[in-house]
């Protein structure tokens, strides 16, 4: 697969990066010869000086041979002009672009995108995505991790196991569901000091492990508790910065949740003004700086239940989370892209450390995976995906009993969901086509775990809502 990248910034390298380590032929293009350069020497792709939407420089990019094109340069309108060149020159096959304004992305206008108006196939929005991944980590409080798989009947959670007398706790990874009867519970994968794997079913919980896990979205709460947390949902929030991230957390709490009592903190002046504007009495907007105490007592940082710390600067949002928790707030979640933060972040007491380039991958991978794959979650790079596939008639996983399908090292089937509720994994389970398969494939399986899923292309099976 040939695929052209528009944009070297912190998204654009991401996805170069992550291609790249799947042997994807990469090439990535920018304005700025500085970050051409050094995503040409710094990973396996080609790095070419340009203006992404102009057709010389997409043509030097080989767009003629391209079977994709992810425009996610700094502005929106180039991003959608270098789509509609790259289909209208070139007949580029699949065409992505980000889009960040929102008036974009009003569902009024989504007529606006397609084959016969503006030719782009797939919109992607990073801070819209960020922050519906920072809500659901709120929902899921004494969880890191969160999200809904195979139409909402799975629930993946990421649990620190760092409560002392936590039943969980020196148990094997074998007898974890033995503690939480009727969750369907399946131990996917655990980080320990630093590192992830996926356990085999001798591996015991040790205390400092962070534990992802499936579970029936019902008894969610149960494997929460199992692991000795009893946080409960946050009805105060203290939003530090009302950029677009910011904007969207709190427009899609005041959508979901408006019992919930929001205050923001933002260090701009008109762009606090503009965001109570828009946001009216759902929310407190205070322009201030959010690394300065008397702020975060005006803000009542010490009565917040969560404050969710989303700037554009890690270093402000690490350090206003660290206070706002020292001020008494009860959980923080910091946006946090830098990944070599990431070891000196567990001392610091930040409870979520959310990364917005795992997001932004984790909607870009669907794009690149067979047809049946229904979606796609992007872990560490130590541990890989998680992929929601549909199984089809002819693959080898539905010609056998579960005991007896060859599944590639690396790829381990954490639940089967059957006319959208989760069955029983045993060694007897016959996978029927249809059926929705959540597993975790890291990345060495990745090629043997698509042949395992593919079947016959005549009769596949797509069920891909939500």
């Amino acid at each position: 697969m040939r695929v052209i990248v528009c944009g070297a910034g912190q998204v654009g390298s991401t996805i170069a990066k992550h291609l790249a380590s799947e042997k994807v032929d990469v090439t990535v293009i920018d304005s700025d010869p500085a970050q051409a350069q050094r995503v040409d020497e710094s990973y396996d792709v080609q790095g070419i000086v340009g203006h992404a939407s102009h057709p010389e420089v997409l043509e030097r990019a080989g767009a003629a041979n391209a079977d994709m094109l992810i425009a996610v340069t700094r502005f929106d309108e180039v991003n959608m002009v270098a789509c509609e060149v790259a289909f209208s020159l070139f007949k580029v096959k699949r065409r992505i672009a980000r889009v960040r304004h929102e008036g974009y992305l009003n569902p009024g206008i989504a007529t606006l995108f397609g084959n016969d108006r503006l030719a782009i196939d797939v919109v992607i929005s990073p801070e819209y995505e960020v922050a519906h991944g920072i809500a659901r980590r709120l929902a899921a409080p004494g969880a890191f991790d969160s999200t809904m798989l195979a139409h909402s009947a799975v629930q993946l959670l990421g649990v620190h196991c760092n409560v002392a007398n936590s039943p969980a706790i020196g148990r094997r990874v074998a007898d974890l569901s033995s503690l939480a009867p009727g969750a369907m519970l399946t131990p996917l994968a655990i980080i320990r000091s630093g590192a992830g794997f996926i356990p085999n079913a001798e591996d015991r919980i040790e205390l400092g492990d962070g534990l992802y896990a499936l579970v029936d979205p019902r008894r969610a709460r149960d494997l929460i508790a199992m692991l000795g947390h009893n946080e409960r949902v946050a009805r105060r929030v203290l939003i530090v910065g009302a950029g677009n991230v910011g904007l969207n957390l709190a427009r899609h709490l005041a959508l979901t949740s408006p019992s919930v009592s929001m205050r923001i903190v933002e260090a701009s002046r008109p762009r606090a003004e503009y965001v109570s504007r828009l946001l009216g009495e759902a929310a407190i907007v205070l322009h201030g700086d959010a690394l300065d105490r008397d702020m975060l007592i005006e803000a009542n940082a010490g009565a917040a239940d969560a404050v969710v710390t989303v700037t554009n600067d890690d270093e402000t949002n690490i350090f206003s989370a660290v206070l706002a928790k020292r001020e008494g707030s009860k959980r923080a979640i910091a946006l946090v892209t830098k990944t070599t933060y990431e070891p000196l972040l567990e001392p610091l007491n930040i409870d979520v450390v959310v990364n917005p380039n795992a997001i932004t991958i984790s909607t870009l991978l669907r794009q690149l995976r067979p047809r049946s794959v229904a979606g796609v979650y992007a872990l560490r790079e130590d541990l890989g995906e998680i992929i929601d596939a549909v199984a089809q008639p002819g693959s080898p996983l539905v010609a056998a009993p579960l005991r007896d399908v060859q599944k590639p090292e690396g790829m381990l089937i954490g639940a089967v969901v059957r006319d959208r509720q989760m069955i029983a994994l045993t060694d007897d389970l016959q996978i029927e086509p249809g059926d929705r398969v959540v597993a975790i494939v890291n990345s060495a399986a990745h090629a043997a775990s698509e042949v395992l899923l593919a079947g016959d292309k005549s009769n596949e099976i797509r069920d891909f809502e939500a």
